[in-house]
């Protein structure tokens, strides 16, 4: 995050008035372009930004546009991914804190790379692209490939994302984020379960399973999904999909939750989310 969001200030020049007949001096010099610095709190973010990279911009035909300055609360508020992609709003009101929010981005949450970022697996099973610029031009990574281990990404030292692109939707898909933890928005993800998927007269056509905080990386289930693809989606089918999603997991025995622990809570909050996406 830091990367992306804590860039290297324009060049200007800084003047130190020792008096107030000194400061307003400078003023009447400079005019226009001079600004008065007191604790920074705006006039820095301001200097810091790079333009355009801040958008957020739905079209029915390319999908969603998530520019990396965009931050976690612009997104949760806005009204196009509310009506489309209303996944990655309950995803970005379970991270962090109102104030991180404010400041944290979702392009940030991935270039971060750890386990439990709460944006990875929801854009994972809605079909993610990163968008990727470079000294050698610009490249795309699919979601699922842009992670290689804990805060590994496919990123080369001398490239930045510049953008997330996230498919239209297909017509009647449903999505859930399920996360859990001691504090739910307020801490770090246990265990965090993403599922998408469309069904038509109860037969599934398709199914997308991405699992967070229980391996090196964020992670899919794709024998889970081919479990449930183009069958008639029953209770029972779901148990077995849930279970077979443990075999994906590989977490961490540590003082937040113990290796079972978490493996069990794999399967309970698949299970429960297949059921809020199909609803058998």
């Amino acid at each position: 995050m830091a990367a992306l969001f804590y860039r290297r200030l324009p060049r200007f020049n800084y003047l130190a008035p020792k008096t107030i007949r000194e400061a307003l001096k400078a003023l009447a010099e400079y005019k226009d372009t001079a600004k008065l610095l007191a604790g920074g709190t705006d006039l820095i973010v301001q200097l810091k930004g790079i333009p355009k990279l801040d958008i957020i911009s739905y079209s029915p035909r390319t999908g969603l546009k998530i520019g990396s300055l965009a931050t976690v609360s612009a997104l949760a508020r806005s009204p196009v991914v509310g009506e489309h992609y209303p996944l990655l709003v309950e995803a970005a009101l379970s991270m962090a804190s109102p104030q991180v929010r404010n400041r944290g981005t979702f392009a940030g949450n991935i270039c971060s790379a750890v386990p439990s970022a709460d944006s990875a697996p929801s854009l994972m099973v809605l079909g993610a692209i990163v968008k990727i610029k470079g000294a050698a031009g610009e490249r795309t990574v699919p979601m699922d490939r842009f992670f290689l281990g804990p805060r590994k990404t496919a990123l080369s030292p001398d490239e930045m994302v510049t953008e997330i692109d996230v498919p239209k939707p297909v017509d009647q898909s449903r999505g859930v984020y399920l996360k859990l933890s001691p504090r739910h928005s307020m801490d770090l993800a246990i265990v965090g379960v993403a599922v998408a998927g469309v069904s038509e007269g109860g037969i599934c056509k398709d199914v997308k399973i991405a699992l967070g905080a229980v391996a090196p990386t964020p992670v899919r289930a794709p024998v889970a999904e081919d479990m449930l693809r183009d069958k008639k989606i029953t209770r029972e089918l779901i148990d077995e999909a849930a279970r077979n999603a443990i075999t994906q997991c590989s977490p961490i025995d540590d003082h937040r939750a113990s290796l079972e622990y978490r493996c069990d809570m794999v399967y309970a909050m698949t299970k429960r989310a297949l059921n809020q996406v199909f609803n058998p």
